[in-house]
């Protein structure tokens, strides 16, 4: 589009209530326990656009992108998708910094990990993901993001 063309609006602002937007929307779809198909395309598209929107900020970072492609590996997750949910586990833990910082975002990533194993049936690296999560969720220091943690990882685990 020529910038004679670009609608009169707030591009920052729109990203931003569109990235925090699809995101949540998203949600709804993924809590929801029974989806049709429309549905589940509706789940997969708005994460897309959550991501995406994301991506256009300037405040985007690796925290914001592990997030984000931690919601993608569990919306593929939930629509049985193994390679797809494997690949943004792993990029939701490949985008974060290389250290011992941010273990909250760590784990989570550890524990889509852990999700797209137990999905492919492969038990191995869903008990290996669960050890690596678990350890970081040891260092979490905040009471409610520990337990929101370990809750999602006994979730994974009852599953096998």
């Amino acid at each position: 589009m020529a910038d004679s063309e670009t609608p009169a609006l707030d591009l920052t602002a729109a990203h931003k209530y569109f990235a925090a937007h699809c995101f949540n929307s998203a949600w709804d779809y993924m809590d929801k326990s029974q989806r049709t198909a429309v549905e589940d395309e509706q789940m997969l598209a708005l994460a897309m656009a959550s991501h995406w929107h994301w991506t256009q900020r300037e405040d985007y970072s690796p925290v914001n992108a592990s997030i984000s492609y931690w919601q993608l590996s569990r919306v593929f997750v939930l629509l049985g998708q193994v390679e797809n949910a494997r690949h943004y586990a792993q990029r939701s833990l490949d985008v974060l910094p290389d250290d011992e910082a941010l273990p909250f975002y760590r784990g989570y990533a550890y524990e889509a990990l852990a999700r797209a194993a137990a999905l492919a049936q492969d038990r191995p690296a869903m008990e290996a993901a669960l050890s690596q999560a678990k350890q970081f969720a040891e260092i979490i220091t905040k009471e409610k993001n520990r337990a929101a943690l370990l809750a999602d990882l006994e979730a994974v685990s009852n599953k096998q």
